[in-house]
């Protein structure tokens, strides 16, 4: 942290947040007002600094603090050399003192989070030695990379022994050893820091270097759930939510649970087996389809009949695929063009043309023009739209 010199005497900024995680408002002095630095956060006009403040900066992937100075909007904070700077919509005086006022639904989520996230990596590394190597404490997500690959079983058991520990109600403290204390201190980190190390300790649980803020016990954590994980690079990342979040995210699981078990007429225990039920019954009707359209275009190929002309065939049953293969079968049996068509007047048809003596790259052109429609293909067949009726097309190839 750097000293600010400001009217003679020499003022530091206090991390209020650094002593008490909890603290929801503050009194602080104007130390400077500027406006803000070009490549600013959007909606900053102004960058303040002050004497003391409880707005937590970005940093350890975790996001700043928003809130209110006076009748300013703090839309972020950042620490740039040294400097906690709150970026503003309107500007302050300078010398004058401010009411600071977080948004502390905002702050709570992020600190039970935080917290949260400590007691999951500490559990994973007293139980398997994996290290956390990449943390990020989003708007919609917690993420957490290990340093090992851990099975589903292995998660659900440390997100089990986090929620014991949630219900003993552990109390989270933290403080700046000296550097001689810091020597003989087991903890994790993933930087050297050499200044200002400060230990966020839980317990026998876990004991790790952070800046952050965090509740004050682990009772005030809440639920700790593990969404999801997934192989990264040599670990594996997790994802998971605690407290609020973490009963949001119930909340709309639950949510959407409720409407699968009343669409499937089934437990809402029993969704997946009501749902697994349900494919099988649908690729059963798939299968029976398949054989169904098969069977219905060797019977449409069984009644083409040769003709010198074009063979012009309407059907609504089959589909692209089979359509195709009825107009392969139909193609030989004409001295024209065979062309099948799928639709209705109102919305226009689909159309498959193929022909033994090709040309119809070059035809697709007159017929699109003739018969409103779109697309192309090669010399032996071509495929589009028509919004033509079937009295108009039937008139056309005539």
């Amino acid at each position: 942290m750097r000293s600010l010199q400001k009217g003679g005497y020499l003022m530091i900024t206090q991390k209020l947040y650094e002593a008490d995680g909890s603290l929801r408002e503050f009194v602080a002095k104007v130390i400077s007002c500027a406006p803000a630095r070009k490549g600013a956060p959007q909606d900053a006009a102004y960058e303040i600094i002050l004497d003391q403040t409880a707005f937590f900066p970005e940093g350890g992937g975790q996001y700043a603090d928003s809130g209110n100075l006076g009748n300013a909007c703090v839309v972020d904070v950042q620490e740039l050399d040294g400097e906690i700077i709150h970026f503003t919509d309107v500007p302050l005086p300078e010398g004058e003192s401010v009411m600071g006022l977080l948004n502390w639904e905002e702050r709570l989520r992020k600190m039970q989070n935080h917290t949260g996230e400590h007691l999951i990596s500490g559990i994973v590394h007293k139980q398997f030695g994996y290290d956390n190597v990449g943390f990020h404490l989003g708007k919609d997500e917690v993420t957490v990379d290990f340093s090992g690959i851990l099975t589903d079983a292995e998660l659900s058991f440390v997100e089990y022994i986090a929620n014991r520990v949630v219900a003993l109600d552990i109390p989270v403290t933290a403080y700046y050893p000296t550097p001689e204390e810091a020597c003989e201190l087991e903890y994790r980190s993933k930087l050297d820091i050499v200044d200002g190390l400060r230990i966020v300790n839980i317990g026998e649980w876990d004991c790790c270097a952070c800046c952050a803020p965090h509740v004050a016990s682990t009772g005030q954590i809440g639920c700790i759930k593990i969404l999801d994980s997934e192989n990264w690079k040599n670990g594996v990342r997790v994802r998971m939510l605690c407290g609020l979040d973490a009963l949001d995210d119930y909340n709309k699981r639950l949510e959407n649970t409720v409407c699968i078990s009343t669409m499937l007429s089934a437990k809402q225990h029993e969704t997946a087996a009501a749902v697994e039920r349900l494919l099988r019954n649908l690729q059963n009707e798939h299968t029976i389809q398949m054989k169904l359209k098969a069977a219905l275009l060797e019977a449409r190929i069984a009644q083409l009949q040769p003709t010198e002309g074009n063979l012009i065939l309407f059907d609504d049953l089959l589909d692209p695929d089979t359509l195709r293969k009825l107009v392969n079968a139909g193609t030989p049996l004409c001295g024209g063009i065979c062309g099948v068509f799928s639709g209705n007047d109102q919305d226009g048809y689909r159309y498959i043309i193929g022909s033994t003596k090709g040309g119809l790259r070059a035809a697709a052109k007159e017929y699109n023009a003739a018969l409103q429609g779109r697309g192309g293909g090669s010399d032996q067949m071509i495929q589009g739209t028509m919004m033509a009726t079937k009295e108009q097309i039937e008139a056309y190839f005539a």
